[in-house]
């Protein structure tokens, strides 16, 4: 750091990612873990609450200290210390390995203070950064000899392929549901349910079809609170009961039954849905049927140190044990490709890519119908292509291209073709409008460089 950007900083003054101290603080260990359980941020010693540079002497002395006071942190933080002329900048970069302690308290960064956190702001913290897991903790309200009956058990065995011969409580404890010193746990509960309510009030999911594109009138509303993996289906039954569907003849005597979303598609936003949620939110699974679109949103936004732009990327499970379950039942896959499928199935159906919204409360994934009604707004771009069976071609093109980035010419070269053919060009140019994939380079579609990805 330079003395303008020295002078940058102290002119923006104290904040969320600032303190200004005139002297060594006694409190410093207090301030280094507070700045690492939140963003980082940076100490400046020799500065006043005014903004003034005041200067501190001893430079080496203190930053000794300074280190020692680091390493007393539990775990010990990373942090860099230098001299700016007379000022002392220590620097705590975003840190790993939350939560943060020193002298056995828990500090966070509050506005521009540092506050101790209480009991409840412990745990909640906890719970944010993926150190305490809602569905590993006890469910004291599951009573054994009342709720695991034979009917419950032989249903839950089926699915997740335990063997005919193992009693269910070995079988339990084998998958860390149950345990003797503690019970059951709430992602057992869930699994072992006849009413999820009963464990978690607000485990349920709600669907409603609604008239139009706004929520004035509701047309209809179900409110399902069985089993937790029950509910996909429950679900997955009301949205084709209620979406169109296409028959197409075939032969003289059968027909196809054609659902005008893919079924693939949205059963895999709506065990992501399930899944991932925030168990503790007193908000539910919501699934709503507008004349134009379809949303399936969850509580909880994304979990702790994960990005929208992870999504289709990596996989970073809120309610890992509850993620286990339904690995073992095939319902979900350990790959977090979860997005890259859904868009890959929708241009393989032939309709728009879905649109995501998230937010720090919310997941929310948006699939868009086909409007006849031309007082309704169009739903999809006007470029979109109409609705097409997939070529063997642009199958073939979106299992190369989801493998990771690649260049037209080296799709031309997997595919097995001497040089890049007009078929080839133009599924490239048919699955870019359908939204199944992006480029690399938006800005510059022409660039020798241009690679092509599924669309995250």
């Amino acid at each position: 750091m330079n003395d303008k950007e020295l002078n940058d900083l102290i002119a923006l003054g104290e904040g969320f990612t600032a303190e200004f101290k005139r002297n060594m603080p006694s409190d410093l260990g207090r301030e280094l873990c507070a700045f690492a359980n939140a963003t980082g941020g940076f100490i400046l010693l020799g500065v006043t609450d005014n903004s003034e540079i005041c200067g501190i002497n001893d430079h080496n002395r203190i930053k000794s200290e300074i280190q020692n006071v680091a390493r007393a942190i539990e775990p010990a933080i990373f942090i860099e210390i230098e001299s700016v002329g007379d000022v002392i900048v220590i620097e705590v970069p975003p840190q790993r390995g939350k939560p943060f302690a020193f002298a056995g308290r828990f500090y966070l960064r509050d506005g521009a203070t540092s506050q101790q956190l209480t009991r409840n702001e412990i745990r909640e913290f906890f719970h944010k950064e993926g150190v305490i897991h809602f569905d590993k903790t006890p469910c004291h309200d599951f009573d054994l000899s009342k709720d695991l009956t034979p009917d419950v058990w032989s249903l839950f065995a089926k699915r997740a392929k335990i063997p005919s011969e193992m009693s269910p409580l070995d079988a339990l404890r084998n998958l860390h549901l149950y345990s003797d010193a503690e019970g059951m746990t709430y992602a057992g509960a869930w699994l072992l349910s006849k009413d999820i309510q009963k464990f978690t009030i607000s485990a349920h999911a709600t669907c409603a079809l609604l008239m139009g594109v706004t929520k004035t009138k509701i047309l209809d509303v179900k409110d399902f609170n069985s089993d937790v993996f029950s509910l996909i289906d429950e679900i997955m039954t009301y949205l084709a009961s209620k979406l169109n569907t296409e028959f197409i003849i075939k032969g003289t005597a059968a027909r196809e039954e054609r659902l005008e979303l893919p079924s693939d598609a949205l059963r895999e936003a709506v065990v992501n849905a399930i899944v991932h949620r925030d168990y503790r939110s007193t908000a539910n699974v919501q699934v709503y049927i507008f004349s134009d679109r379809v949303e399936i949103i969850n509580p909880g936004g994304l979990p702790g140190g994960m990005t929208a732009s992870d999504l289709g990327k990596k996989s970073i499970p809120r309610n890992p044990l509850l993620f286990s379950m339904f690995y073992r039942m095939d319902a979900v896959e350990h790959i977090g490709s979860g997005y890259r499928r859904i868009n890959a199935m929708c241009a393989e159906y032939g309709v728009a890519a879905p649109k995501y919204e998230i937010d720090a409360n919310w997941v929310t994934v948006i699939f868009y119908r086909r409007t006849t009604d031309a007082s309704q707004p169009q739903s999809q771009p006007q470029s979109q292509p109409q609705s097409q069976p997939q070529s063997e071609l642009q199958k073939k093109v979106l299992a190369i291209i989801a493998s990771g980035e690649i260049g037209r010419k080296e799709i031309s070269d997997r595919l097995g073709q001497k040089e890049v053919s007009g078929s080839l060009k133009k599924t490239l140019k048919y699955l870019i409008i359908s939204g199944a994939i992006e480029y690399t380079l938006p800005d510059k579609p022409n660039s020798r460089l241009q690679k092509y990805r599924l669309k995250k």
